[in-house]
């Protein structure tokens, strides 16, 4: 009995180890699958995942609309390969590298020194642009009452009169290391204080700026962008040489690194690059207004100055309030006045006998658009109860509020025909509803309603959930 008990114990252990083994292999699989995840599967898959920082120069959310440099010009490098673009975010460089390095996104679109320690475990791309790093300072608290020699009298000028000082960056940063380099170099020990890796530059140049502490580093165009904001800052005193910024990407990516240097080189050939490149980085009127800003995402959790009437929407219809903010945007960009070339106006583009019909006398008075509004795609909403998946209900909904229920029923009955799934909108009758721009379709027996421009309402539902992505990244 014992040695029958000592057997059945040697099979288990032998079956359970078995089965540990199996799932360590079938990880390991997966891993190496995403290690190799190169352009022809982005180009499979249509959608280019990329990790980037949440600044005021890289990404950021203004007034309900989605910004920054790297969103730019990756918003750009996504259409050229003709995929969606996927973002999350993180400040924290360490993040950066682990999510790049465990095959979880394909690029890392953030400002990057190009260093030979970083070139061991990453490619970069071809740089961006060249910049320097400088030393942030804060003028004394009366600088604007003191002349300016005694103003001057009282800042570092060289970098060598940082030795037995303290200067503040983030740990694994370009900055750390230059400053560890610079102790080096001058013979003086520079203390540096390390900062938690989830801060942005932008917010501790804004620490400096506060008296939080004393000293940073940050490259020049970025403390060039946040110095006019913040007079009191001084940025004249440099730490490096120039230096080449660019994006990181996995050793293994050649296809997509070869695109992608290509497009940088193609863009840099031309003037759109430059126009980012100065809207973010030299534009300081443009930058202060957006400080100022009660619907700028680094301030607060407000997109517009009607969130409240967006968010009782939202509550009566079930719906998140974020998604039915990203829908207004899309009809008017929360501009109540605005009125459209066919006679749709206001918040949320109500046509006359529209307004009439829900007892909206002014189409440009934000809580009857609202109002009229929430009205509808409740009832488009009940029409659409067959539809199990409630996301895809939604989309129907907008589908049908942007082109008209009896359209979005026509592309459904097309779906059928070509033996594609009615209750689905993504790659079912969102495909449908773009052949119903041409005659051999619109004048099938089973389209009712006839000709309709598709385009508009595929547009319309992919557009407002990609700004919702957006938003679900800033906003609570």
């Amino acid at each position: 009995m014992g040695k029958q008990l000592r057997y059945l114990f040697f099979i288990l252990l032998l079956a359970l180890t078995s089965c540990g083994l199996f799932r360590d292999r079938k990880a390991g699989k997966e891993k190496e699958l995403k290690l190799k995840h190169d352009l022809p599967q982005i180009l499979d898959d249509g959608v280019l995942k990329v990790i980037t920082s949440y600044s005021g120069t890289s990404y950021f959310l203004y007034k309900g609309q989605p910004m920054g440099y790297e969103y730019d010009l990756l918003k750009r490098f996504a259409r050229h390969l003709g995929v969606e673009l996927n973002i999350i975010v993180s400040n924290n460089l360490d993040t950066m590298f682990y999510q790049l390095g465990e095959g979880n996104v394909d690029l890392i679109a953030h400002g990057l020194t190009i260093t030979n320690e970083r070139k061991k475990k990453v490619t970069f791309s071809d740089y961006l642009y060249l910049t320097h790093q400088v030393l942030v300072q804060r003028k004394p608290e009366n600088y604007r009452k003191m002349k300016w020699s005694e103003v001057q009298a009282s800042l570092v000028h060289d970098a060598i009169e940082l030795i037995g000082d303290t200067v503040s960056v983030s740990a694994n940063t370009s900055y750390f290391s230059r400053l560890a380099n610079l102790s080096e170099e001058i013979g003086g020990e520079i203390h540096i204080d390390t900062l938690p890796g989830d801060l942005s530059t932008d917010k501790i140049i804004e620490m400096v700026a506060n008296g939080e502490i004393k000293y940073t580093v940050a490259d020049n165009n970025i403390a060039s962008i946040n110095a006019s904001y913040y007079p009191e800052l001084d940025i004249r005193v440099p730490i490096s040489f120039s230096q080449r910024m660019a994006w990181a990407l996995r050793p293994q990516s050649k296809e997509l690194e070869k695109a992608l240097n290509e497009w940088i080189n193609e863009m840099k050939d031309g003037v759109e690059y430059y126009v980012i490149y100065n809207k973010y980085f030299k534009n300081e009127r443009d930058f202060r207004r957006r400080e100022n800003s009660d619907f700028y995402s680094l301030n607060n959790n407000r997109v517009s100055a009607y969130d409240e009437l967006i968010q009782a929407s939202a509550d009566t219809l079930g719906w998140d309030w974020r998604l039915m903010a990203a829908m207004v945007f899309q009809e008017s960009k929360f501009n109540p006045e605005l009125e459209s070339w066919a006679g749709a106006k206001g918040l949320m583009q109500l046509m006359p006998g529209t307004a009439e019909r829900f007892g909206v006398k002014d189409r440009t008075d934000p809580v009857q658009s609202m109002d009229a509004a929430t009205k509808i795609l409740e009832l488009l909403w009940g029409r659409f109860e067959e539809i199990p998946d409630s996301v895809q209900r939604i989309k129907f909904t907008m589908a049908a509020y942007n082109c008209g229920y009896g359209h979005v029923e026509d592309a459904r009955n097309l779906a059928k025909l070509d033996k594609l799934d009615p209750d689905a909108w993504d790659k079912n009758v969102e495909e449908s509803i773009l052949k119903l721009s041409y005659p051999e379709n619109y004048n099938k027996s089973v389209v009712k309603y006839g000709y309709v421009r598709g385009v508009e309402p595929y547009t319309y539902v992919k557009e407002v959930f990609a700004r919702y992505e957006n938003y679900t990244l800033f906003l609570e």
